[in-house]
């Protein structure tokens, strides 16, 4: 078989995903430590390194086109490439996010925190997780995995509900606390909105493999 044969291009083309997604997975994870540990070597490493998610996403975008201008795939190997161009775009978009919390860490690493951070960490560990499921999931189509993210994202939801329950207790309680807490808000805004993008990964792995288009919030509502 020839290593120019769509097939193996299509094995290329998903770890080149895996490769982006692995270094999203850690963007999340640095982000949150310097964060925690009011790291500033840590933040600007992941600023610096959110162009090398954007031009991966931009790399993998041009292989995609050339793959459908050139060997005009059919089927089930055209859903696949059309789905790979939706992904990266989830993929560079949680990118951004880690760069946001990682810009926040920064402004925030001279200030003393109001109260240890607790439920933040928990929420960026199982949006983490949700990435690394949702990529294995792709890799072995997997469906049933993809399904698994709808509970995680609720975690991550209820979570952020306790941080913002949490953080409006302590602006009533005292003005000066306003800024600090609006920013740790946002931090967990951010973790929220990766999860939802990770759930996203997961709908599009059904669609890959089953060809349909689901919102698998609404699927485990209906207990299918």
């Amino acid at each position: 078989m020839s290593s120019d044969s769509l097939e193996n291009r299509l094995v290329s083309l998903k770890e080149d995903i895996l490769k982006m997604g692995r270094l999203l997975q850690n963007q999340i994870y640095k982000s949150i430590r310097s964060l925690v540990d009011k790291d500033l070597v840590l933040a600007q490493e992941v600023i610096a390194k959110d162009d090398i998610i954007d031009k991966m996403e931009l790399d993998i975008e041009r292989k995609c086109l050339c793959l459908i201008a050139l060997k005009q795939p059919l089927a089930g190997d055209l859903r696949f490439i059309g789905t790979a161009l939706r992904i990266i775009v989830d993929l560079e978009r949680m990118g951004d996010h880690a760069e946001d919390i990682a810009k926040i860490a920064i402004d925030l690493h001279e200030q003393t925190y109001m109260k240890p951070l607790i439920d933040i960490p928990k929420m960026a560990q199982i949006a983490e997780d949700m990435v690394v499921i949702a990529l294995k999931a792709f890799v072995d189509g997997d469906t049933a995995m993809a399904m698994s993210l709808v509970a995680m994202e609720k975690q991550v939801d209820a979570l952020y509900d306790e941080v913002f329950r949490e953080l409006l207790s302590y602006m009533m309680r005292d003005q000066g606390n306003i800024p600090q807490a609006t920013s740790l808000l946002l931090v967990a805004g951010h973790l929220e909105r990766i999860a939802d993008h990770a759930t996203n990964l997961g709908e599009m792995v059904i669609y890959i493999v089953e060809g349909k288009r689901v919102d698998i919030n609404v699927l485990a509502r209906e207990g299918k």
